[in-house]
């Protein structure tokens, strides 16, 4: 039956499945070549992902020993920007040390001039006003016997008519005006009646005798001394007392050179 159904197939038929035969030859030759090229693929992907593995390895190796040579070499850098720094900073530390002692120096020989030049000031002004006292003194001294001569004209001289008291009214007005001028340069009268002997102030002129006034005391003023502010401008020529010998009697005097004969044999 079956013989007989090929036998029955016609050409185109048998053609058709010659044609179908071939195609899955054909179908199981390309199948095998796939398959074939897949592993071969397969192959290669597994080299190429081992030589990435491999390069990224090496890459990462390659770029720890980078990092490393960066670190020590900034290290490096770090050591010698700070040993820079520290020497810069030394020389600056010296530096302020030069200029703090030349600062330290400018203001002792700045001190030690304002002291000379406060010492000249004070002496020159001291100087200064010694220089005008002395000039006074030495002006006033030439007026005070003009103001002598007009005191002792005052006490000497009584006058007597109209044109005498006058003129004694005149001159005395001259002599007040002059001793007004003297005060107001600082002259001051001394009034050394009563009070005791300083020959800082006073210069004794006679000694006299008496039991009225203690001794050593100023008993009169014979001529009149002068004050110039705090300084002696003319001592006072004064009398001064002194204590009274005891009076000795006839008796007690032959008393006396008896006692000296006997020492004298004796």
């Amino acid at each position: 039956m079956i013989d007989e159904q090929k036998q029955q197939q016609t050409p185109s038929e048998t053609q058709e499945n010659s044609t179908d035969t071939a195609e899955a030859t054909n179908s199981s030759e390309m199948s095998s070549e796939n398959k074939v090229q897949e592993a071969i693929d397969e192959t290669q992907n597994t080299q190429s992902d081992t030589q990435s593995v491999e390069a990224t390895d090496v890459s990462e190796q390659v770029s720890d020993e980078t990092l490393e040579d960066d670190s020590t070499a900034r290290d490096i850098e770090n050591e010698a920007i700070i040993a820079t720094l520290q020497q810069e900073n030394a020389n600056l530390k010296k530096l302020l040390d030069e200029k703090i002692e030349q600062s330290n120096s400018s203001k002792g020989q700045y001190a030690r001039l304002a002291a000379d030049f406060d010492n000249f000031r004070k002496r020159t002004l001291k100087e200064k006003e010694n220089l005008e006292q002395q000039s006074k003194k030495n002006v006033i001294l030439e007026l005070l016997p003009v103001v002598d001569n007009f005191e002792r004209a005052r006490v000497q001289i009584q006058p007597s008519t109209e044109g005498e008291k006058t003129i004694h009214s005149s001159y005395q007005g001259v002599y007040k005006t002059l001793v007004d001028c003297l005060k107001r340069l600082g002259v001051s009268a001394m009034r050394p009646e009563g009070q005791e002997f300083d020959p800082n102030f006073h210069e004794a002129m006679l000694r006299e005798p008496t039991d009225e006034h203690p001794e050593g005391t100023v008993i009169e003023q014979l001529m009149r001394g002068y004050m110039l502010g705090e300084q002696v401008l003319r001592h006072a020529m004064v009398k001064v007392a002194v204590a009274k010998e005891p009076m000795i009697t006839s008796e007690e005097e032959e008393q006396i050179t008896s006692e000296d004969a006997v020492a004298d044999n004796g």
